[in-house]
């Protein structure tokens, strides 16, 4: 008998639980066509319109204009919270946590920050740690990529042709390398800081954060053009954004310089987590001026020295002893 009143209290419970997923479908599917179609009144004039019709502020992307001519009117009053809020939308995107380092295809470790102690291959567009490149030079024996076993292209020319095939099919890494070959004047090839800076402006648009932040020296250090500052920053920064290390260092010493002490802190220790030894002296330094924090310190100082056992081989460490001597 008891035995029956459970199972009927069971089914009951079950109806229940039944009626109540449906009810909760319903209600997300009547939330979803009310988010679809929420209306907003126009900042200027007032009049109601579709979200998706209205036109929006292109900066803050907090208000809605129901066309062109009342955003243009509204302009003026809307400037000064306009600039605010995209001030506070960019620090958003400017300051949070970079995305993982790019891994060595081969040991699977991060890449070394230092550029020179990894080597991008024209072959097969992947980026090699010198650990692994030294360890296929013993085994093998000869020049051949450490990934995909391709002989070393034997000339300039080759080596040129090889990237011009990694660009058609929009490598960036590969309009980077080039760039850097008119930036030094290398692989026969001409100086030309113009064209340097062009195919690093493709790369950077690729996703290659590196070829930023050399854009970002060029408009530093002035090489080829006059020295602009501001244009340096915007280049670090969006290097930055992408994951560079180094970019996010340099903009903590133009917030330095700008006597922006805190926001020169955070991107010193944002670059610093990632492992750069010279943004750790910048919080150290902060640290003992007060702008660090103990705690900010100390987690600082630990997420550095885990970046750097990350990084670490045997294989790596023989590489950087060779290169020494």
């Amino acid at each position: 008998m008891n035995t029956t009143d459970d199972n009927t209290a069971n089914k009951e419970e079950c109806t229940s639980c039944e009626q109540s997923n449906n009810l909760d479908n319903i209600t997300e599917g009547i939330d979803s066509v009310v988010l679809n179609n929420v209306m907003f009144a126009c900042a200027s004039c007032g009049k109601e319109g579709n979200s998706e019709d209205m036109n929006t502020c292109n900066k803050c992307k907090s208000v809605k204009y129901c066309n062109a001519a009342c955003k243009k009117k509204h302009r003026t009053k809307h400037k000064k919270a306009c600039e605010r809020r995209a001030a506070e939308l960019h620090d958003k995107q400017l300051f949070k946590e970079p995305p993982p380092r790019e891994e060595c295809p081969i040991c699977m470790l991060p890449l070394p920050i230092n550029g020179n102690q990894s080597m991008f291959k024209s072959c097969c567009g992947k980026s090699t740690c010198d650990g692994c490149v030294h360890a296929m030079m013993i085994s093998e024996g000869k020049d051949i990529c450490a990934f995909c076993r391709t002989p070393d292209a034997t000339s300039d020319e080759e080596h040129i042709k090889r990237l011009n095939k990694l660009m058609d099919n929009g490598n960036g890494e590969a309009y980077s390398t080039l760039a850097s070959f008119y930036f030094d004047g290398g692989f026969s090839l001409k100086q030309d800081y113009q064209k340097a800076r062009e195919l690093y402006q493709k790369a950077g648009e690729l996703g290659c954060a590196t070829a930023y932040y050399n854009l970002g020296i060029s408009y530093g250090e002035g090489f080829g053009v006059e020295i602009d500052l501001k244009k340096a920053n915007h280049y670090f920064e969006l290097s930055a954004i992408g994951g560079h290390i180094k970019a996010r260092h340099n903009l903590g010493c133009l917030e330095g310089k700008a006597c922006n002490y805190r926001r020169a802190m955070k991107h010193f220790m944002i670059s610093a987590r990632g492992g750069c030894k010279e943004a750790l002296e910048g919080v150290k330094r902060g640290f003992m001026k007060e702008v660090v924090t103990k705690n900010e310190y100390a987690n600082t100082l630990r997420a550095y020295h885990e970046r750097q056992k990350e990084m670490k081989s045997e294989e790596r460490d023989m590489a950087s002893l060779l290169r020494i001597l």
